[in-house]
Parts: C-alpha cells; sequence; structure tokens
C-alpha cells in the first residue's frame, strides 16, 4: 500500500500547518477519501501507518521528509515522484505514454559532451563546489516542476507505477527507483544528522598553517609574508599574487615563461619564487575553501551539514550543494572527530566500477583476477609481467576512452584478456558515436544527443566534418563510461539502502549509529564504541546483500575495507 504525504501551505516545519494523506492500492488508484491531518497529530498517524508495510509518497524528500525528520518522525519506505521522474524522463525501457512524453517536453536539452556546471548555492559561502555533468535548474534541484496538491500527486503516481510496470524490464526499474528514493531519504537523514566536526581542532589547524585570524579583508600574516617575499623575488613590489591575472604578468617580468599559473606548470621552473609561490597557492586555498568564514558558514553545533542532491549527475552519482561536502581535503579531515563514547567506521568498495564492468560483461577471467586479491594486481599478474602501474592505467584507459599514448598500446592487451568485458565499454562507446542511448544496469539511461549535436553531425564541409568526428567521439567517451558509472552508483545505492535497513533492525533496543557521510563509494557512519565490531560486520554484509540484489549469485567478490577509526584523517 501507499500513502501520498502532501504538506499543506503551512507546512514548511513541524508543528506548523495541517498535512493530507491519501491511502491508495499498489497501483496507485485511491482507496477512499484523503483526510486531513493537523501538525500535532501527524507523528501518530505516521506511527499508526508504519505498524504495517506502507510506502510513503511525496514530492520530494527536501521538501516532505526533512520536516518530519526534524520532529522525530522517521519512516521505513517512501516513493520519492521527484526522483523517480528524473529516472522516467530519459529511460529508455520506459514506454512512451503521455505522462512519459510529457516529462521528455519538459526535459532540458543536454549538450553531449556534459560540461561542468555549478549548482545554486544554499547560502553565501566562500567554497561551492563545482559539479560535474550535473542536470540542474536554476531556482531548484528538482528534476521537474512542483507538484503539491494531493490529488496532483496521488495521480503522478500512478503515472509513475504504470510507466514502470509496462517497461521493457519492470523488476529492474522497480528496484532502481525504490533504490533512488531510499537515497532520497538517506541523503536528508545524514543532512540532519550533521558530519561531527570539531571546531576548536580545525581553529588550531589554521592558525598552526596560517597565523592569527586577521581582520576582515585582510590577508593572515603568513600569507602576507609571503606575498611581501613574492614581491621581493619577483622584483614587483606592488602586484597582488591573488590576481591570476598581475600573477602571470610579474612571472612574465621575471623571465619565467609560463602559460598559467597552475601548480603542475610552475613545477617544471627553478626561479627562487616558484618555492614561495607554490606555498602561498596552497594556503591560499586553503583559506578560500576551509578557513574561518567556511566555519563561519558551515560548521554549527559540532556539525558539518551540507545538501547532498540525490542523481545530481546524469550517471546518478551524487552532487552537494555547499561547503564542499563531497572534497573534504586531507589538510582538515583531523577535526572530523566522533563524540565522546562514539566511533567512526569508514568503509569503501575497492575497485568499484571495473568489478561492475566485470559484472556488466559476466566475464569470468576478469572476476577471476579479482578472486581474493587487488583487481589491478590480478590483471598486472596474468599481462603485464605484475606491473599493477600499467595495468590500472590500461584498465582506466579502457572505461575513460584513452585511446592514445601508454593507454591505447595496452588497451588490446585487455581486449585480448578480457574480452566481455572490454566489449561493453566498446559498445557503449558505439553507440553514442552514432547519437544512441546507452542505459545503466538497472534502466538509468543517459540523455539523449542535444538538437545542436545532431545538427553538427549533418556536416557538409571538410572541416564540418572533422568537428563533428571530434564530437561524435566525445560523446562516445561519455557513453563508453555512462554504463560503468551508472551501474556503480546503483550498487552504492543499494548498499547504503542495505546499510541503512540493517542499521535500523540493530537499533531495535538501543542506537547502533548513524550514517553521517556518502562519497561515491565510500560511508562513514557514527557509531557507539561498544558496537563497533557488530557495525563494521553489518557494513561488509550490506555489501554483499546489494551484490546479490544487484546481479545475483554471482563468482564475483565486492570487497570493502571497513575501518574503525578516532578521526576521519586516520582512515585514508
Amino acid at each position: 500500500m501507499y500513502i501520498v504525504l502532501a504538506p499543506g501551505p503551512a507546512s514548511g516545519r513541524l508543528p506548523e500547518g495541517d498535512w493530507t494523506l491519501q491511502e491508495t492500492d499498489d497501483a496507485g488508484a485511491p482507496l477512499a477519501p484523503a483526510v486531513t491531518v493537523p501538525a500535532r497529530d501527524l507523528p501518530d498517524a505516521v506511527r499508526h501507518y508504519e505498524q504495517r508495510p506502507v510506502r510513503w509518497v511525496w514530492e520530494s524528500a527536501r521538501r516532505t521528509y526533512a520536516p518530519l525528520l526534524a520532529a522525530g518522525i522517521m519512516v521505513e519506505r517512501c516513493h520519492d515522484l521527484d526522483l523517480v521522474r528524473g529516472i522516467l524522463r530519459f529511460a529508455e525501457s520506459a514506454p512512451p505514454t503521455p505522462y512519459i512524453e510529457k516529462l521528455r517536453a519538459e526535459a532540458p536539452d543536454v549538450e553531449a559532451d556534459l560540461a561542468p556546471r555549478q549548482l545554486p548555492p544554499l547560502r553565501q559561502s566562500p567554497n561551492q563546489t563545482s559539479i560535474f555533468d550535473t542536470l540542474d535548474a536554476p531556482d531548484d534541484v528538482s528534476a521537474g516542476p512542483r507538484r503539491n496538491g494531493i490529488a496532483e500527486l496521488t495521480a503522478e503516481l500512478a503515472d509513475q507505477l504504470h510507466a514502470v510496470a509496462r517497461s521493457e524490464a519492470p523488476a529492474k526499474l522497480t528496484l532502481l527507483t525504490v533504490a533512488e528514493s531510499t537515497g532520497g531519504m538517506i541523503a536528508v537523514e545524514m543532512e540532519h544528522a550533521g558530519i561531527p566536526w570539531r571546531r576548536d581542532l580545525h581553529e588550531a589547524m589554521l592558525m598552526d598553517a596560517l597565523g592569527p585570524r586577521p581582520p576582515e579583508g585582510r590577508r593572515p600574516e603568513k600569507l602576507e609574508g609571503l606575498a611581501n617575499e613574492l614581491r621581493r623575488l619577483l622584483g614587483n613590489p606592488g602586484f597582488n599574487p591573488d590576481s591570476p591575472h598581475e600573477l602571470l604578468r610579474a612571472l612574465h617580468r621575471a623571465g619565467i615563461e609560463v602559460r598559467s599559473t597552475r601548480s603542475w606548470e610552475l613545477q617544471q621552473h627553478h626561479h627562487p619564487a616558484i618555492g614561495p609561490l607554490l606555498e602561498y597557492k596552497k594556503l591560499a586555498r586553503l583559506l578560500t575553501a576551509n578557513g574561518w568564514t567556511w566555519l563561519d558558514a558551515w560548521v554549527e553545533g559540532g556539525r558539518f551539514r551540507t545538501e547532498y542532491v540525490v542523481g545530481g549527475v546524469v550517471s546518478g552519482r551524487w552532487a552537494s550543494r555547499g561547503g564542499g561536502a563531497l572534497q573534504i581535503p586531507k589538510t582538515v579531515r583531523d577535526a572530523v572527530r566522533p563524540d565522546p563514547g562514539h566511533r567512526f567506521v569508514v568503509a569503501d568498495a575497492a575497485q568499484l566500477e571495473p568489478r561492475v564492468l566485470a559484472a556488466l560483461g559476466q566475464d569470468s577471467a576478469l572476476a577471476a583476477a579479482a578472486r581474493g586479491k587487488d583487481l589491478y594486481q590480478g590483471i598486472a599478474d596474468v599481462n603485464f609481467d605484475g606491473d599493477r602501474a600499467k595495468a590500472k592505467m590500461a584498465m582506466l584507459g579502457a572505461m575513460y576512452g584513452a585511446t592514445s599514448g601508454e593507454s591505447g598500446r595496452l588497451m588490446p592487451v585487455l581486449t585480448r584478456a578480457y574480452p566481455q568485458a572490454i566489449g561493453v565499454v566498446e559498445r557503449g562507446a558505439r553507440a553514442g558515436e552514432a547519437g544512441r542511448v546507452v542505459s545503466s544496469h538497472l534502466g538509468r539511461s543517459c540523455p539523449p544527443p542535444s538538437e545542436r549535436w545532431l545538427q553538427t553531425q549533418r556536416s557538409a564541409s571538410a572541416e564540418e566534418q572533422r568537428r563533428a568526428e571530434s564530437l561524435a567521439r566525445s560523446r562516445g567517451r561519455f557513453t563508453r563510461n555512462f554504463v560503468v558509472q551508472a551501474s556503480a552508483a546503483e550498487w552504492a545505492l543499494c548498499w547504503l539502502a542495505e546499510i541503512r535497513r540493517r542499521l535500523r533492525a540493530a537499533s531495535s533496543a538501543s542506537p547502533a549509529g548513524e550514517l553521517v557521510f556518502f562519497l561515491h563509494d565510500e560511508v562513514m557512519l557514527h557509531v557507539p564504541a561498544d558496537r563497533v565490531e557488530e557495525v563494521s560486520a553489518l557494513v561488509s554484509d550490506a555489501a554483499a546483500a546489494a551484490t546479490r540484489l544487484l546481479f545475483g549469485s554471482i563468482p564475483l567478490e565486492f570487497p570493502v575495507l571497513v575501518t574503525p577509526v578516532d578521526s576521519y584523517a586516520d582512515a585514508k
């Protein structure tokens, strides 16, 4: 049974406003008239319904589940209309129903090369993370317009269930929508919990690296000292090292011929100013990304909270808005400390994407190379005289389309050794080059080529033909990796969902811990110290369960490295 839940106009947060509930059958058809529940009675209503198997339906977890969670209301299952809408919009296996056709007509024209874009900020911050390949809207990260009325939400639920049930692989697409919806709940729960963060330790690191906190608009003393040294060494007393244009001009005047101020290019020169300049850039990056202003904006009450954007990347990977949650640098990780009486359990899936590739291709030879050991070393032992670096370069080149240089030279070796696995990415690349759509294991499809891309393929002159071929190869590189990355994101979603389910079961008597961080193939849990061993086993078991759920019983291992730590810095 489904229960569609919609907050009233004043229900942005409890205890204000009324809530409307609509019971439906498994096809989304209403079972009785909708009922209105005052906010004060909603917790009791939720607990009543949660006593039986029920799946809550809402427009989006951020709009509906977040205020419930703030009031102490957690639920077991949900269907997130917003997230499912985003999947069905491009799903190649979905039938062309009027609902699907309308979604596709509303879809943005996504470029084939998927240039990086940036999500709008939640609030002003000196470190708004640049998100790669995001599908974003100007004022919201939802996949479509806001639909609030209970009748409208109920009708959309029926449309979505109808589309999934009549898709080419309904069991797989159902699993994807359930996993994505659960991911939406987990994201809101992690934001609510926050990452434990010791402000005092962070400030001590800043003091050690930069000196005392300066007045507004002034550089810290160590940066100012380096700036003065650079002015002296470059013979340019007035220039501003924070201005790339002025810095580049000062370097040229000093005879340092560089095309940019990137660190890798500066390191190729031996002028006395290069060392201080590299140090200045490192400290300036720390100040900008995670300095005092960042602390003031993002750490409150001993917790760092950001907004996770589930499916914010076209492959299904998560993105984030605010504070750079997906890029916590090593320099500040030691400030991530558990509360007294707790520890972190940090786990990451080893070499997830190549293992997913082996599963997608049902390649027994590649599965054997991964069995019981480091996958890259297994490939190296069989094909590259034990040279792990070569094996890794070859496999990454195969998945990301590096066809020139050393990666290109090594590719034929992989193709001969693992033809079924390499065939998966090669077919993906050819499909993309031809302007076709590719899909993940469960049915997430990449966006179709944009109209501009299609126009470029109708070339007339030799120059237009060269440009068309270049754009086709670029799209082919994207679709080559999309199949693997999207399927790996599905495995990670199932892993997260299994961890959440097992944590809830283990917390019936007392809390076993909570998820506080997720990054592609890594999770961090905040756990009572006396339950670390139990939760560590739970996380490993959840990975095995996710593999069975996605691929069935296969002779391929998806190992996870589980590390209990007292500081996030010790997990790396």
